[in-house]
């Protein structure tokens, strides 16, 4: 287990930066712990797509220090879904909703080693808001994990086999190609899949670069219009010519569609949740 580093809380949300709501749970975690060191993973998670978050989370927390990672997308604020807290193998905690949001990145961790529902009075703001359980649950819980407040002391513990399971789908290798779906796009228009090269090369056999393959919607279309999007298998962008399309490993380990110096989500018409199919050509 690595040593956690004292203070240090990270943020991601599904709630923009238009209202005052990061800057409200912000000034909670501070007024708890004035020495938090806070840092924002994401506020630009699509609205209400957990899984979006979730994948975000596994993508980024293995590089951030051991400590407090608040995630917040919560369709189910105010509902019989449970707060939670939850320690890694790691020896970081989780804190967010029970609607599996957590999950991927605390595997990632380690493991999870722990899980207590959050209901100690001591530990919110009173009153409690049904419908802002960031700011006043999650982030005071938050801030007294990140002083040093045991993860017991904020209520029972709960069986990890119990907690919400997330619905991602998954990749599947079948006939000589791959179906993976499509997470979320990049700041750069680059598609992220939920796939990795492992599950790429046990549908295609082995991949080196200028390999030629094709994409389609599994439809059977492309994803915006009738005929497969032909690319090469390639190391990184520069390695096609500008304007052309690629697939790669991104940097977070996961297959990328792209565009060499273009948005592949603009070009394609590529969203979260499109379902894709890899074959060669």
């Amino acid at each position: 287990m690595l040593a956690v580093t004292a203070h240090f809380v990270s943020l991601l949300t599904d709630f923009g930066l238009a209202d005052p709501s990061v800057a409200a749970c912000k000034g909670v975690i501070l007024g708890i712990d004035p020495d938090a060191c806070l840092i924002d993973v994401s506020h630009g998670i699509a609205r209400h797509s957990v899984a979006q978050g979730a994948a975000i989370l596994w993508a980024a927390l293995p590089y951030l220090p051991v400590g407090v990672h608040l995630a917040v997308v919560d369709p189910g604020v105010g509902t019989e879904r449970r707060p939670i807290g939850l320690q890694t193998g790691r020896g970081d905690h989780l804190v967010g909703p029970d609607n599996g949001l957590l999950l991927p990145a605390a595997e990632r961790l380690g493991g999870i080693v722990a899980a207590h529902l959050l209901e100690a009075d001591a530990y919110r703001l009173t009153p409690l808001s049904r419908t802002f359980h960031a700011r006043d649950v999650f982030a005071p819980a938050a801030a007294h994990l990140a002083r040093g407040v045991a993860l017991g002391a904020f209520g029972p513990p709960l069986e990890p086999s119990t907690l919400a399971q997330l619905e991602m789908p998954a990749p599947i290798a079948s006939g000589g190609r791959l179906e993976a779906s499509a997470v979320f796009v990049d700041t750069w228009g680059n598609v992220q899949l939920l796939a990795e090269l492992s599950d790429l090369e046990t549908a295609l056999g082995r991949v080196v670069p200028g390999d030629e393959l094709a994409v389609e919607a599994t439809d059977g279309s492309s994803p915006n219009g009738p005929t497969a999007i032909e690319l090469r298998w390639r190391l990184t962008y520069g390695q096609a010519e500008p304007g052309e399309p690629l697939l790669c490993l991104d940097s977070y380990g996961r297959l990328a569609l792209a565009v060499n110096l273009q948005s592949a989500a603009e070009k394609f018409g590529l969203g979260p949740g499109r379902r894709l199919r890899i074959g060669r050509r």
